[in-house]
């Protein structure tokens, strides 16, 4: 059988359009799998911080920080916030940046690696996407972190001790040493098979199209080499 096709997906849980680019990569594969030879997918998820100085309680809303962190006018950055807020909601996700607590995002990133170990590493990223863009729940302390882990039924024990051990720090650390060697500077970012490289929140039909392509291309290397 061909080998399944590898996604590596480099995003950040504090970017809006980490998430959009998300949706729509799963709303792609999902058109794919009903094809008649439909591409097999795996998808990982890597750790990449956008704003790794941000303290984990930070004073102030979004606009507060993006107006700070990007010296843009306030009028701007809400006009941004609006733009995004538009493209989520096609994408079907209700982004309420009225909510949303900014704040550091490592010991997230901790967190998906430890639920990768545990083989639950999507629905932990679904959970901490929707608790920090619809929800307004603070996804930077270690408390409100174990309470999401149990949430998508990891162990609140063995999450926080995870957490506050720092067991996944370097493996935070070496996801984004690899999106460097890569040449990855934003994100989202999608690795196809170690060779094709899709950057941002692209719409659902490239997605498939990607699949199909590197599916079509797996089948023809594997029959030139008499593989089925």
């Amino acid at each position: 059988m061909t080998e399944p096709i590898q996604i590596s997906v480099w995003s950040d849980i504090a970017c809006p359009w980490c998430y959009i680019g998300k949706r729509n990569l799963e709303k792609g594969l999902a058109e794919v799998a009903a094809d008649d030879d439909a591409p097999q997918v795996e998808v990982t998820f890597h750790s990449f911080e956008l704003s790794p100085d941000t303290p984990v309680d930070f004073e102030g809303d979004e606009v507060d920080f993006l107006a700070g962190h990007k010296g843009m006018p306030r009028e701007q950055v809400q006009q941004m916030l609006d733009n995004v807020t538009g493209v989520a909601a096609k994408a079907g996700l209700d982004y309420r940046f009225d909510l949303l607590k900014h704040t550091n995002t490592v010991k997230a990133h901790e967190l998906l690696h430890h639920a990768k170990a545990q083989g639950c590493q999507h629905e932990m990223a679904e959970r901490l996407m929707a608790a920090y863009f619809t929800e307004g729940r603070h996804v930077g302390r270690i408390d409100d972190l174990v309470d999401l882990a149990a949430e998508v039924g990891l162990d609140r024990d063995a999450a926080r001790a995870a957490l506050e051990s720092g067991h996944y720090v370097e493996a935070v650390a070496a996801d984004k040493a690899q999106a460097t060697a890569y040449g990855i500077n934003g994100v989202p970012y999608f690795v196809i098979d170690g060779k094709y490289g899709v950057s941002g929140a692209q719409p659902a039909e490239t997605f498939a199209q990607v699949a199909r392509q590197v599916w079509a291309e797996r089948r023809e290397a594997a029959a030139s080499i008499g593989v089925s």
